[in-house]
């Protein structure tokens, strides 16, 4: 097995310092993955994070939740079949959607931003940019612009040819999964604990429907009583908004406390069992896991926290990228050129 190669990289351009104070993070490069790089846009399309940026910015204006949606899109799209764009294609004669899979069927959302982000990208460098890539630009944006992190986003993916929808069922983590699945299946595409950890930090902004939390507050793994882990006044304010036979789409945010913002407050909430899904509070619930340590470190220290979500997000849109001349750019990232 071939050993990874550790460099350190940081920025500090005028343009990255003016905007946001840019965490210099390790980067573990591995030769398979050697093709991605910070750069790789630079003579082709050199305005095109700006470009993604300015339009998250736009859409945030409207529409709070957008940040996290963008950011889940990324997470969704990667563990299956790695970050090749798989995620945004639609049914067609040839393709079963991913958008039809279990974990994002009436869930996932932002597709429309992605269109918009996409036409401003052509518009300035038509037929250079991936979708997938601009997934990866846009969940680095989604962060920092909302107060966390900023990061060199590694670049040169290319779009996939189809989707993976039975892979899409299977692949991405559960809300109603075991810490030891989860952990599995961070493992399978080459993610280890403190990965799991920091990128569940993502559930520092956004919101859950009811539908995928409400077995803890009535009925939680055939007790008939909720999840013990749950702090008993946020249970009562989350059985309120979901009520045993409501509807399963209201929204709870995920984080009580900051829910628009990126922040660490999201390892505080866990350590006062105010974690809203049950992935989410297993992680500090666990008796004797390794992520109980973790969530600790990160809880008191949000530089810590800032530094590894980083390296995790890069070490995400490293899973099996498509490069060369696999794939292809897509010129609507809803469909495959020509169909």
């Amino acid at each position: 097995m071939e050993t990874t190669t550790a460099k350190t990289r940081c920025s500090y351009s005028a343009i990255s310092s003016l905007l946001m104070s840019t965490i210099c993070v390790t980067l573990l490069i591995y030769p398979s993955q050697a093709q991605l790089n910070s750069t790789f846009y630079a003579t082709t399309c050199p305005n095109v994070s700006t470009i993604v940026r300015n339009a998250v910015q736009q859409a945030l204006q409207s529409d709070a939740r957008i940040g996290a949606s963008l950011i889940r899109l990324h997470f969704h799209d990667c563990f299956v079949n790695g970050c090749d764009g798989s995620i945004l294609l639609d049914n067609s004669g040839s393709i079963q959607s991913e958008k039809d899979a279990g974990p994002n069927t009436n869930s996932t959302r932002g597709f429309n931003v992605v269109d918009n982000i996409k036409t401003a990208v052509e518009n300035s460098c038509p037929a250079v940019v991936s979708c997938a890539d601009i997934l990866a630009l846009a969940a680095e944006a989604s962060v920092s612009l909302s107060g966390g992190p900023s990061w060199n986003v590694l670049l040169g993916r290319r779009d996939s040819l189809s989707a993976n929808q039975a892979g899409a069922n299977t692949s991405i983590p559960s809300p109603f999964e075991g810490l030891s699945n989860i952990t599995s299946k961070f493992s399978a595409v080459g993610l280890n604990t403190t990965d799991l950890v920091a990128l569940s930090g993502a559930h520092t902004f956004g919101r859950s429907q009811c539908r995928l939390f409400s077995n803890r507050l009535y009925n939680f793994s055939g007790t008939g009583n909720p999840d013990s882990t749950l702090n008993t006044s946020y249970l009562t304010t989350l059985q309120q908004l979901c009520p045993q036979n409501g509807s399963g789409f209201s929204l709870a945010n995920l984080d009580p406390t900051t829910p628009d913002g990126f922040d660490n407050n999201y390892f505080s909430n866990l350590q006062n069992n105010q974690g809203l899904l049950q992935s989410d509070q297993e992680l500090f619930s666990t008796t004797g896991a390794a992520t109980v340590t973790i969530v600790n470190s990160f809880a008191s220290n949000q530089a810590a926290f800032f530094q590894s979500f980083a390296q995790s997000m890069i070490n995400m849109g490293n899973i099996s990228p498509l490069t060369g001349s696999s794939g292809q750019i897509r010129s609507d990232c809803k469909k495959v050129n020509g169909s």
